[in-house]
């Protein structure tokens, strides 16, 4: 995973295999070796790529893909996978979504759209907490 990773990563970032050891200060061999998987960095080193890449250290090590071709998500961003929309379109959350996202059976989500990036949730006491409290006065009115 990790070796894949960092090539996908190097190559999205436009970067060639001596940029990116310049980035990490180490040669240009030592990252090849990475790449191979013949060796691993140092938890130091692999802090360093995590941050060239803005990606998690965890992601950038054990992350692997539910969709061929996807890298590892930007810090705090996520990738869950795919699901299918039942037929009066339904649709399950991922357990691992509904953990991060602390979403429990009953909870009501807010729907929203945009025509050209698509379909986004948010939970609705975070919708009240952002959009309506800062306007109710101390007593709640």
């Amino acid at each position: 995973m990790f070796r894949d990773n960092l090539c996908q990563l190097r190559k999205l970032n436009g970067l060639s295999q001596e940029e990116l050891a310049e980035k990490v200060n180490v040669s240009r061999q030592t990252l090849s070796k990475w790449e191979s998987g013949e060796s691993a960095p140092d938890l130091e080193r692999a802090a360093a790529l995590a941050e060239v890449f803005g990606v998690t250290l965890d992601d950038l090590v054990n992350y692997e893909s539910t969709v061929e071709g996807l890298s590892p998500p930007p810090r705090g961003k996520h990738i869950f996978g795919v699901v299918a929309v039942g037929e009066k379109g339904q649709i399950v959350l991922p357990a691992a979504a509904r953990k991060i996202f602390d979403i429990d059976p009953g909870d009501r989500l807010l729907v929203l759209g945009d025509e050209t990036q698509g379909l986004a949730l948010m939970r609705e006491d975070v919708i009240f907490e952002r959009l309506v409290k800062p306007f109710l006065d101390e007593d709640g009115h």
